[in-house]
């Protein structure tokens, strides 16, 4: 069966309520900002130089590498620009379905649990399981994509089979420290600085002066490490603890405060900009589902 690549999607949304799969490999890297979604994500690594920045970290990643993005957690890659070519395998999976998945044995959202004391965003498996591990994953790339008959029940079955590997991996993978390059020293007391203070007003002229330093080399230093602009990382911030907020069951006028917005307005237009849908249209769809 021929090989199936698909033509980069900067959709950041999934269609299906299980998974979904991609093959992508380029000559010249696509530039993406970083992002969060509510769903699960496998990066696998075949070729290109990559850096991953995960929710402050920055994790240096070799081919053949795995990477775990839990919902919510601000990401993106940072790829060489003299890389030759870049190419992945991204697998999406849907939280609610991934976390009805289990057995007796096994729970297949334990290797995304940040609460484990073991737990790792980066598995680097050794020769003979990233052998297997290509193997299984281009098939499933082939039968997601396949119009043969039964080709959703074969890839079902080999996404069964993957999310067991990657446990049993993850499982192994607790005694070997993840490989992370460190945010500057600056980069990182401001990202700190902004977390602790999301419910008070904050701006780049004040977060400079708080570092006393320049706001044009607080922007300049903050975008080229993180990959968005100050303003940007503060609004997704917000944004990302609205929505925990509103699942909670607190109201949306209380979420606008709580999250240091200014008013419900620009609270209201931020959130639909951003989601596609109104805070009480988010709040009514987690309740439906």
């Amino acid at each position: 069966m021929r090989e199936r690549l698909q033509i980069f999607d900067p959709r950041q949304t999934m269609q299906r309520d299980t998974f979904e799969v991609f093959h992508y490999r380029e000559p010249r890297p696509n530039s993406v900002e970083v992002h969060h979604h509510d769903f699960y994500e496998v990066y696998y690594l075949i070729k290109g130089e990559v850096e991953y920045w995960v929710d402050g970290r920055i994790i240096r990643m070799q081919t053949g590498d795995l990477l775990l993005i839990n919902p919510m957690e601000l990401h993106r890659p940072v790829v060489h620009p003299d890389s030759p070519v870049y190419e992945r395998i991204v697998l999406w999976i849907n939280k609610e379905y991934l976390e009805n998945l289990h057995s007796g044995q096994m729970d297949l959202s334990r290797c995304f649990d940040t609460r484990l004391p073991a737990h790792t965003h980066l598995i680097q498996p050794s020769v003979a399981e990233r052998s297997a591990l290509t193997a299984r994953m281009g098939e499933l790339v082939r039968e997601y994509y396949s119009r043969e008959l039964g080709s959703d029940l074969c890839a079902y079955g080999l996404f069964l089979q993957f999310m067991v590997q990657l446990n049993r991996m993850a499982q192994q993978e607790k005694a070997q420290p993840e490989q992370a390059r460190q945010l500057s020293a600056l980069v990182e007391k401001v990202l700190g600085y902004i977390g602790e203070n999301l419910s008070e007003p904050m701006t780049l002229e004040k977060i400079a002066e708080q570092f006393f330093v320049s706001k044009y080399y607080l922007s300049h230093t903050f975008s080229r490490e993180v990959g968005v602009s100050v303003y940007r990382y503060i609004l997704l911030r917000r944004l990302l603890l609205a929505r925990q907020l509103l699942a909670t069951g607190e109201p949306a006028g209380q979420v606008c405060r709580s999250c240091g917005f200014s008013d419900y307005t620009s609270f209201y237009r931020a959130f639909k900009s951003e989601y596609g849908i109104s805070p009480r249209e988010f709040v009514a769809g987690t309740v439906s589902g």
